[in-house]
């Protein structure tokens, strides 16, 4: 087994796996991760009993922090998250996030490439903090937030930058509930377990039925990647990325913790 991978991966059972984030000290997104995801993806599709997968994290406190903005000093070759993020739309698996803590940027947009998303009330914090960062999102978030939540909210929650409650994420459409902590793990269990319980084959069908209807196309979805690198070449985005790093991001603190109001505070 390899301990150096970003989660760890427990069969439920035959046909029903849990894989969980744990990449101290907050699960950064990086690059390794995709590839990594790439690799779970192939696992997935050569499992001829998978049916679900439910993705949650070891740390409360972070589900997904965000990308990594610190500059590599090697350039990356492996998936990149658009194409793990249509991998995991396309897949005849069900997909399911179990959010608890933060899931912001590219973290928040893991979640929307699920195909269910479900949060603890009292601690899950959902946000695209990029253009407070000086950028803007390319990982999704532009696309898939206006099919769930509409075009103002999807302006409100992208323009605005700002960290939102699992209670109005679920008022919004943005998750499917949020549930009492105490309860989240058994619910989500029980929907899974009950998922896995069915015919593989009408589980594929119904999901590419519902694709049809619901998911943005590869183009548009290729235009926002285009443009978030391209910000990141953008004086200003070094300027705010520089003094977000300086205060504290990436490192768990305050900054993390409360990063809504810190992109406003710059």
């Amino acid at each position: 087994m390899n301990t150096s991978l970003p989660f760890r991966v427990t069969p439920r059972s035959s046909s029903y796996w849990r894989v969980t984030f744990d990449s101290p000290p907050i699960n950064l997104v990086t690059f390794e991760l995709f590839a990594a995801l790439g690799d779970l993806l192939d696992r997935m599709e050569a499992d001829d009993d998978l049916k679900v997968v439910v993705f949650d994290s070891a740390d409360p406190d972070f589900f997904l922090a965000h990308f990594d903005m610190l500059p590599r000093s090697e350039p990356y070759t492996g998936p990149t998250w658009l194409e793990v993020a249509g991998r995991m739309a396309r897949s005849r698996v069900i997909s399911i996030a179990s959010l608890r803590g933060r899931a912001r940027g590219v973290g928040n947009e893991f979640a929307l490439a699920c195909d269910m998303r479900f949060a603890a009330r009292e601690n899950a914090v959902l946000g695209q903090p990029e253009v407070g960062v000086g950028v803007t999102p390319g990982g999704g978030a532009p696309e898939r937030l206006p099919l769930l939540v509409g075009r103002g909210r999807a302006l409100e929650i992208i323009a605005g930058a700002d960290d939102f409650d699992a209670e109005t994420a679920e008022r919004y459409g943005w998750i499917n509930r949020a549930l009492p902590d105490a309860e989240l793990d058994a619910y989500v269990d029980r929907l899974a377990t009950r998922i896995a319980s069915f015919d593989r084959r009408p589980l594929s069908e119904v999901k590419t039925l519902i694709n049809r209807s619901t998911l943005p196309s590869e183009a548009d979805l290729t235009a926002g990647q285009d443009t978030f690198r391209t910000s990141l070449t953008w004086p200003e985005a070094h300027d705010r990325i520089g003094r977000l790093l300086q205060r504290g991001l990436q490192r768990r603190g305050d900054v993390e913790y409360d990063l809504g109001d810190h992109v406003a505070g710059l």
